[in-house]
């Protein structure tokens, strides 16, 4: 698996007998609603975009569970996922978010679906008119369909091997694009550079998704978020109400700009306890270590000193 999984810490417990409401604490700035940027902080993470295309997702016949399974693996990779949209199978659409991307230029961009041999497969196509370039057949891109359908009927998957229009219509690439090979489908994956950006179109089938982005994009993958790293640390307090300690997550919050810090109550009740996750993400373990390790240290402080109990949760085997 290429991903690396979040981690948590493993400081013991902290408790503290005083009683201190924490509305007595001073009032600060409103929290924010999210992290600050990576840019704004002075951090240097490969930043990501996800255009995925699909008429049947607008039209809420499929879930999108691909651009979710993206996000969590470039953000366990160290990675930011800086945008995620939703676009119909449309020339024009899927042009204009790679002409976007073109100007923000994120350091990689991924293209969900489209990629199939029907007439409604059009990722390609916009790629190219946002980029500028033609669609042309790529030897090696036919290559690798030919071996799939060939493979495919061999196993009695396919009534024949023979390639079609349909089939070649897969290996036509943008210009200066190379295919990436479909462990699982028949469309391969297609990887363009263009300055400092790369695009990577996958197959909207999450399985072949899966596959190519596990088994084809290693070296890719390796080369992007090579220094990269992502950690989280998990407080539990007993506490049923996250308003009670709203200004104590804001003074840390403000106080560690590049930390998330981010609490998690699903409802209200004696018997509820709340979650406070804090997640960096920067140039290795130690220094994620170091950037998260000041602002657990305030809250487990500042909500004891509150009068809630509240301990570190160790990390999951």
């Amino acid at each position: 698996m290429l991903a690396r999984q979040p981690t948590t810490g493993d400081r013991g417990a902290s408790t503290d007998s005083s009683r201190r409401s924490a509305h007595d604490l001073p009032r600060q700035a409103p929290r924010r609603e999210g992290p600050m940027s990576p840019a704004a902080i002075g951090l240097s993470t490969p930043t990501v975009e996800i255009v995925a295309a699909g008429n049947e997702v607008l039209l809420g016949d499929v879930l999108d569970s691909n651009s979710h399974w993206l996000c969590r693996t470039v953000t366990a990779l160290g990675g930011t996922v800086t945008r995620a949209v939703l676009v119909r199978d449309d020339l024009a659409a899927i042009a204009a978010e790679v002409r976007g991307a073109l100007r923000r230029a994120p350091d990689l961009v991924f293209t969900v679906g489209g990629l199939g041999p029907t007439a409604d497969d059009m990722t390609l196509a916009g790629v190219a008119l946002g980029l500028g370039v033609p669609v042309e057949l790529h030897p090696a891109a036919e290559r690798l369909v030919r071996e799939a359908y060939a493979g495919f009927a061999a196993a009695g998957l396919v009534p024949f091997a023979e390639m079609n229009e349909a089939r070649l219509k897969m290996a036509h690439l943008p210009r200066g694009a190379a295919p990436v090979r479909n462990p699982v489908g028949g469309a391969p994956g297609v990887v363009l550079e263009r300055d400092t950006t790369t695009f990577v179109s996958l197959p909207g089938v999450p399985e072949e998704l899966v596959a190519i982005v596990e088994q084809s994009l290693g070296p890719l993958f390796e080369r992007i978020f090579a220094a990269a790293h992502y950690e989280e640390r998990t407080l539990v307090v007993d506490l049923q109400d996250e308003s009670a300690i709203a200004d104590i997550l804001g003074e840390v919050e403000h106080a560690h700009p590049e930390v998330y810090v981010k609490s998690r109550a699903k409802q209200m009740g004696p018997a509820v306890t709340l979650r406070i996750t804090l997640s960096a993400r920067g140039g290795g373990r130690a220094a994620v270590d170091a950037l998260l390790r000041p602002p657990a240290d305030d809250l487990l402080d500042k909500i004891a000193a509150a009068g809630y109990g509240v301990r570190l949760e160790a990390p999951s085997v």
